[in-house]
């Protein structure tokens, strides 16, 4: 049997533990129901100092049912596929149900805002990979790494995972819909030495098409070449400065925009962006956008968690705040519609008119901090204080001066926001979330 015939079977028998758990919500009384089924399989290898740590080949699957009867919901869940189970389920939800308050936003998703047609997305692409080459690949990134230089003295260890699922919603509106997708990976941490004092720091690989993963060289490469760069590294006495933070970094800054702007956090009046619609969040000319249907991309999909088309949209233009991210729930709880987010942003992106790679942005902001590793929580969502343990690198005149550690970077997310001078071209495509380097103002830094 081909691969394409077997995931037409997968496919088929998902959609049909869809359709019984929906069948048998109503038979247990329900008078509105959603239900998901996925199933997936995949290995995982981690090598250390050339030992195998693990191997494993694992498989999962299940179904999720949520009922509403009237303006009460109730959920459960089983990973037994068979009808008997997935009835089980459908009517323990309506037990549930019966047991909640009344809220008068439960209910499904708007049926004139279902998929009911849909691109193909590229997503599909298994890798038939054994665990013999999954090892082989793992001990040449992590022997790439420690052959690098001299100073790598451990290894964390390198690791190579593989993963293909098919996931299928449906509900009692008449929607239901699936599609498959993969997401491989490579990565290797590393330990170094110098004059007594150690280092550890980290590269990985990922895409849903193992031929676009950098290779395993390249990814031990980079993770020593980091590593090495962290030696010998000095604290900062306390002061103000322009901050660069490294694109995988500035993700995250980019990922507290979205938690700010979130229903669930906005209708329960917990961001500090509440009622800022219209208004500026960010300088002028920056567009903050959603893109979710590009092919193979990691963070695309045609349509959310409840069913709700996805569609390319601007959540920041020309630095106002244009939109929210919403689900059905909180949506109606802010008297808005749902923006096809149940399940968080599909492939966000920023455009600041970029002008340089991250070396340009060095020389742009002169003398100041490059940040390449950030350390604890120390985020208020609700005030926008931000205040982080941080590592990196001094720099003056656009150059890298000497490594930096044991220090603190801390401002509001509100004035870094627009603060955001320059953004840069190296975008780091390895999540939904997608961005280069970003140049803030000004930022206090805590140190000696």
């Amino acid at each position: 049997m081909s691969e394409l015939q077997r995931a037409e079977i997968q496919f088929e028998r998902l959609e049909q533990s869809v359709q019984d758990a929906l069948d048998a919500a109503r038979a247990a009384g329900a008078t509105g129901a959603e239900a998901s089924a996925s199933a997936g399989q995949g290995l995982s290898v981690n090598v250390r100092l050339g030992e195998v740590e693990t191997l494993e080949y694992h498989k999962d699957q299940g179904v999720a049912v949520t009922v509403y009867i009237g303006k009460q919901k109730g959920s459960a869940s089983t990973s037994d596929l068979k009808p008997e189970a997935i009835r089980e389920a459908a009517k323990a939800a309506c037990r549930i149900a019966r047991q909640t308050a009344e809220d008068d936003c439960h209910g499904l998703a708007d049926p004139a805002r279902m998929a009911m047609n849909y691109p193909d997305l590229d997503l599909d692409h298994p890798w038939q990979l054994t665990g013999e080459q999954a090892i082989d690949l793992a001990r040449s990134c992590e022997e790439a790494a420690r052959r690098a230089d001299q100073r790598i003295v451990n290894s964390e260890g390198a690791g190579v995972d593989s993963y293909r699922g098919t996931s299928v919603y449906g509900n009692t509106n008449g929607f239901i819909g699936g599609y498959s997708g993969t997401r491989h990976s490579l990565s290797c941490s590393v330990i170094g030495e110098q004059d007594g004092a150690m280092q550890r720091d980290y590269w990985y690989s990922v895409a849903r098409n193992a031929d676009l993963l950098e290779s395993a060289e390249a990814v031990g490469a980079e993770a020593a070449r980091r590593t090495v760069a962290r030696l010998g590294g000095r604290r900062l006495g306390t002061r103000k400065a322009p901050v660069v933070f490294t694109a995988d970094l500035a993700r995250g800054l980019l990922g507290h925009l979205v938690s700010a702007v979130r229903g669930a956090a906005l209708y329960r009046k917990a961001s500090f962006l509440l009622d800022h619609l219209g208004r500026p969040v960010f300088p002028d000319g920056i567009r903050v956008y959603e893109e979710p249907h590009l092919p193979g991309a990691l963070g695309s999909a045609p349509f959310d968690s409840e069913g709700v088309a996805t569609q390319a949209r601007d959540l920041v233009h020309d630095g106002r705040l244009e939109g929210y991210v919403l689900d059905s729930y909180s949506a109606c709880r802010l008297g808005m519609q749902t923006t096809g987010n149940a399940g968080g942003v599909h492939n966000l992106g920023i455009d600041a008119g970029q002008r340089h790679d991250l070396a340009g942005l060095l020389g742009e902001m002169g003398t100041g901090l490059l940040v390449t590793e950030l350390i604890g929580h120390g985020i208020n969502m609700v005030t926008g204080d931000y205040s982080r343990g941080a590592a990196g690198f001094w720099v003056e005149n656009g150059e890298l001066q000497y490594a930096v550690e044991e220090i603190t970077v801390a401002g509001s997310l509100k004035d870094m926001f627009m603060g955001l001078a320059a953004v840069g071209t190296d975008t780091d495509l390895r999540g939904n979330i997608r961005t280069g380097s970003w140049l803030l103002n000004e930022m206090t830094i805590a140190g000696e």
